[in-house]
């Protein structure tokens, strides 16, 4: 609760829902639950009204209450601190719950929209909604204009294979995978830019760090390099840890030592997509050249390391179209993907962008794209291009890792996979 210490024997009154309930005689123990935390009221028979003491009698798990009465001091109660109820009113009895201690992850998910009351999930919400706040925090200091891109495109960013198709009226269109294409045409006008939005993939992963809907931090910077793209994802990714270690009673909950993300600072270690494949093979992978890097392979890579780490270099050939090559090696792209430590996998990727013309046109010529899909796109090579460079970070996929959940389902309220589409 907020400023306990303060209103220590003082009449307050408190609003939330039971989490807990206990009868030992002529008292009834109720813990209340709201957006603050818990804390335990106490009503004895003969400190209340008759009408007060029949309501506690029959409140139950989650009823909606009103409690009031004098807090005090008790090392006994579960926060440190009671209320000596002199009042207790029901606003609305629960009926039976259905959510008990021990419950399977699917039953979980199928009764999302009420184990959004637990600790756990309010405690989640709570740090995402710092992990927002802060990201724009960072973003504003850094001289950012935030803006709002569309959901529903014509063309993928990404390529056909993970679109999902909707009927536009009738036409056909897609929902975004990416917000980047359009975060470079705001470049013109603004010149650094950045948006927090949904993107959706149609991937068929079943893995504990894929969404079929996510929130996509994405920014596009105008002259920036990679080399400095990659500074500023160091600079962003630790200020977001140091501003979040100073919530030490949340990250306490989650067993996270605020110590270790005030560690987090820049540099990151860095190693080439050639090097990452040395290093798999040395611990028994079998890959090859223009591999993917997939779930399995980063938990290897960082399993050991206790800061991010990027991967540079990869072939432009398994990498997006828009991606510039590396002029001291054609074959390679002007990218790198930031991968979280203790395995938890990739959490930002990012490129330096083609914005030459004919290098556009000839890279949508080898990915098999239609350039008439692509003709506002094309467009901004047309008219006053410039150097650019950006990237895109999973919301859902940071919160995992600063958080150490098992999944990054947890890390968003109603999440979509690929089984899964409700409630």
């Amino acid at each position: 609760m907020v400023e306990l210490e303060k209103k220590v024997g003082k009449k307050i009154k408190v609003r939330g829902w039971v989490y807990r309930k206990r009868s030992s005689g002529g008292l009834i123990f109720v813990i209340v639950r709201n957006s603050n935390g818990i804390i335990q009221s106490v009503i004895a028979k003969d400190k209340v009204d008759e009408k007060s003491w029949k309501e506690a009698d029959a409140t139950d798990i989650e009823s909606s209450v009103e409690v009031e009465g004098i807090l005090q001091k008790d090392e006994r109660a579960p926060t440190g601190y009671e209320i000596k109820a002199t009042k207790f009113k029901n606003i609305s009895i629960a009926q039976p719950f259905p959510i008990t201690e021990y419950q399977s992850e699917e039953f979980l998910l199928d009764n999302r929209h009420l184990w959004l009351r637990s600790l756990k999930m309010q405690n989640i919400m709570k740090v995402r909604a710092l992990v927002l706040k802060y990201f724009r925090e960072f973003f504003e200091k850094q001289g950012f204009y935030e803006v709002s891109p569309p959901m529903i495109t014509k063309a993928g960013c990404e390529g056909g294979a993970t679109l999902f198709p909707i009927k536009y009226f009738d036409d056909k269109a897609y929902l975004t995978q990416s917000s980047q294409l359009y975060l470079e045409v705001m470049i013109t006008s603004l010149e650094k830019v950045y948006c927090i939005a949904p993107s959706f993939r149609a991937e068929k992963s079943r893995t504990v760090k894929h969404l079929a809907e996510y929130w996509h931090l994405e920014a596009e910077m105008a002259y920036f390099d990679n080399e400095q793209n990659m500074k500023f994802q160091e600079k962003m990714v630790s200020y977001v840890c140091q501003k979040l270690s100073k919530h030490e009673e949340l990250l306490k909950f989650f067993n996270v030592d605020p110590s270790y993300l005030k560690s987090i600072k820049p540099p990151f270690k860095r190693i080439s997509y050639e090097e990452a494949l040395d290093f798999l093979n040395s611990h028994g992978a079998k890959k090859k050249w223009f591999d993917d890097i997939g779930a399995e392979d980063e938990k290897i890579l960082t399993k050991d390391e206790d800061k991010p780490i990027f991967i540079y270099g990869w072939p432009y050939k398994i990498k997006a179209f828009y991606m510039a090559r590396d002029p001291k090696n054609p074959e390679l792209a002007l990218c790198a993907d930031m991968q979280a430590p203790h395995g938890h996998g990739e959490i930002i990727g990012g490129s330096e962008r083609i914005w030459k013309l004919d290098e556009l046109l000839k890279s949508l010529k080898e990915f098999k794209l239609n350039p008439k899909d692509y003709y506002w796109y094309i467009d901004l090579r047309r008219y006053g291009s410039v150097p650019h460079s950006g990237f895109g970070l999973g919301i859902e996929r940071f919160i995992k890792w600063v958080l150490n959940l098992s999944h990054v389902r947890d890390a968003i309220p109603f999440p979509r996979v690929i089984n899964r589409v409700e409630p």
